[in-house]
């Protein structure tokens, strides 16, 4: 089924919404919601610098954690649909509290967050479900640790239980790497996240990303992503949140994704059905196209961010429709997502020593931008007292583009990202390489 605006009738109480976040990924999604005809407003918690630049949007000052004033501020704003960006408030059980107040919500509750803030708990998920992943262990203290990193062939991919901004995960060349990422997150770097550790078995292969959007029983499927974790170059130095992406992934054929659809995403919500976990909102699947098939490497219970950025461009009015049948139980399964014939591509660019310690509240120009199928989300900023931009996070700005093919896309990225300006402003020049035909590596 397509929705289109001959049965916009049968949705005809939308016109408030609320988004909760401050990233790239609530503007973006902002930006997608704000497209459909019946909308009026769109209002963000917290939001950033950028969110009322935004046609419709509007920011909200109020403390998610005092659950009963943001129910009564949301009552008083009649607020027809939340959708709830980020993944802590999903852990913390917002979705939950919401929806026992009536709210229609698009999000998971506390028990399919965890899918995303126990990666122990998602091994085990998958390993019951029979759904193919990497072989890992679940360990408890370094001593445990130790004799499994030196018992292997091979160093092990390190990785903190709980959430870590994206941050929580150790790919080691050696195993005395493996055994000082284990050490640092036991240690406290990440707190209570690093409490329990999980260690895997390395594998290879390109990564993608698959979003599918849940009622608890039915889904459909998002264009599918490409994004880049590493800071650097080539793929080189840190994991970080993202340092952009690019959609849909030509690496997906249909026939692939067909297979993943059989192995990994229909076993993943019978699984979720049969632990009783009644899940509306978005999954992620991190994949890796290994040469014996598809692996999950992780699961989201949120948008990615860059991924949603760049993906949210493709959408169309039916978008919000879709959040809406998901927080309602009300997919029937063979709806169809209206996409534009379009590619798009995201660039992030971020702070001076990102993903580790940066600094923030410097000033940022922009100049001559061409918005001809091209957006900045803000994802990291703030407003000065005079009403100046400045920067406010590790990942600053996202630059979105969209043409007809992903060479066009990433050319008007990078012609943009020459127009922007901030102190220790820095960002990937090999963004899509992938895909690009015309892009020489330095």
């Amino acid at each position: 089924m397509s929705i289109n605006s001959k049965n916009f009738k049968n949705f005809s109480k939308l016109e408030n919404i609320l988004i909760i976040g401050n990233g790239g990924r609530e503007n973006s999604l902002a930006w997608a919601i704000q497209k459909n005809e019946l909308v009026k407003k769109v209002f963000l918690i917290p939001g950033n610098a950028g969110s009322e630049r935004i046609n419709k949007c509007e920011r909200i000052k109020i403390d998610i954690k005092n659950k009963n004033e943001l129910a009564e501020k949301l009552d008083f704003l009649k607020v027809d649909l939340i959708v709830i960006g980020p993944e802590i408030p999903l852990a913390d059980g917002l979705a939950d509290f919401l929806r026992k107040k009536e709210f229609k919500v698009f999000g998971p509750g506390k028990d399919g967050a965890k899918l995303e803030y126990s990666k122990s708990w998602a091994k085990e998920f998958m390993r019951d479900a029979n759904i193919p992943t990497s072989k890992f262990w679940k360990v408890n203290s370094l001593e445990e640790a130790k004799k499994i990193i030196h018992s292997t062939s091979i160093p092990l991919v390190v990785k903190a239980d709980g959430l870590a901004s994206g941050k929580g995960v150790f790919i080691p060349d050696s195993k005395e790497e493996c055994f000082r990422a284990t050490e640092s997150i036991f240690n406290g770097q990440f707190g209570n996240s690093g409490n329990v550790v999980v260690l895997e078995e390395k594998i290879n292969g390109p990564e993608v990303s698959v979003f599918a959007l849940c009622d608890g029983k039915n889904y459909i499927l998002l264009p599918t992503a490409q994004d880049h974790k590493r800071l650097h170059e080539k793929d080189k130095g840190p994991n970080t949140g993202g340092m952009g992406a690019y959609s849909p992934a030509p690496l997906l054929t249909k026939r692939y994704l067909e297979r993943i659809i059989k192995e990994i995403i229909e076993p993943t919500i019978n699984e979720l059905n049969k632990k009783n976990i009644d899940y509306k909102g978005v999954i992620y699947f991190g994949l890796m196209i290994t040469e014996s098939g598809p692996k999950v490497i992780e699961y989201n219970c949120r948008f990615g961010d860059p991924e949603c950025q760049t993906i949210m461009p493709l959408m169309d009015q039916s978008f919000l429709f879709l959040l809406e049948k998901c927080s309602m139980g009300n997919l029937t399964g063979n709806e169809k997502i209206n996409t534009s014939n379009k590619v798009s591509g995201c660039v992030i660019a971020t702070s001076k020593g990102y993903p580790h310690e940066y600094k923030t509240g410097f000033p940022i120009k922009i100049g001559k931008i061409d918005y001809s199928d091209c957006q900045i989300f803000d994802s990291g900023t703030s407003l000065s007292k005079d009403g100046e931009l400045l920067t406010n996070g590790g990942r600053v700005l996202s630059i979105v583009c969209q043409d007809k093919d992903f060479d066009m896309v990433f050319e008007k990225a990078y012609k943009n990202l020459k127009e922007i300006s901030f102190d220790g402003i820095y960002f990937r020049n090999d963004i899509g390489h992938q895909v690009r035909k015309n892009y020489k590596e330095n």
